[in-house]
């Protein structure tokens, strides 16, 4: 079995419930909710959309919404405005080019004004089941810390992630390290004393020695 086999198994039965932890209904709504979840927490994501989704469930009944009423609805996400702006643009160009259906494709999902890789990654394996692998602010650090990749970019990163994973093993992957990255490998104080992974992460190995000098 290969590192990355073994990362997953043993991130596996630590998180063996790991899944989007987004509420949605459609693939268009999925969209919606990954576009305002960008640094926002999924939680707060999802009590915004309850309210959102109640008046506009639809891509037709999005855009009836002006950029200053779909702000005011979003608003506790965080970045209101370029998001309102992004979820307009993306809905527009979703009936404009597509006929009101999101589109099943990478290609077309990333012509979306307001839409980028990650964004459509997610669509891709989360809503239509292709093997994609989506970089968000976890899997980029995890995959640095892991050394899984060293790239400086979240395209790097997903190109090194795309090469090391077989089709079957990337959304289950991109939920793990979600998982450890949220409840776990947090960015600033990583609790590496009870980290299932430990013996793969070097910045793991150095802050458990750390800590273990403190308390000598």
């Amino acid at each position: 079995m290969n590192t990355t086999a073994e990362i997953i198994q043993k991130l596996g039965q630590a998180y063996p419930d790991a899944h989007c932890e987004l509420d949605y209904g459609t693939p268009y709504q999925l969209l919606v909710s990954v576009i305002l979840s960008a640094q926002c927490t999924d939680k707060r994501v999802n009590v915004v959309t309850k309210e959102l989704f109640a008046v506009a469930p639809t891509v037709y009944d999005m855009v009836r919404l002006s950029q200053e009423q779909l702000e005011k609805i979003i608003y506790s996400c965080g970045f209101y405005r370029s998001k309102a702006s992004a979820i307009l643009s993306a809905s527009f160009d979703i009936i404009d080019k597509f006929g009101g259906e999101v589109p099943g494709t990478f290609d077309e999902l990333i012509t979306l004004k307001g839409v980028g890789r990650k964004t459509a990654n997610v669509v891709m394996s989360v809503a239509f089941h292709e093997p994609a692998i989506a970089v968000d602010t976890h899997v980029f650090r995890l995959s640095h810390r892991l050394g899984l990749s060293d790239g400086k970019t979240p395209y790097e990163v997903e190109k090194d992630l795309d090469a090391l994973l077989k089709p079957e093993e990337k959304l289950l992957m991109h939920h793990l390290l979600i998982f450890h990255g949220r409840y776990c490998c947090k960015s600033q104080s990583p609790a590496c004393w009870r980290c299932p992974i430990t013996e793969y992460c070097h910045y793991g190995e150095k802050h458990v020695q750390n800590l273990s000098l403190i308390h000598i």
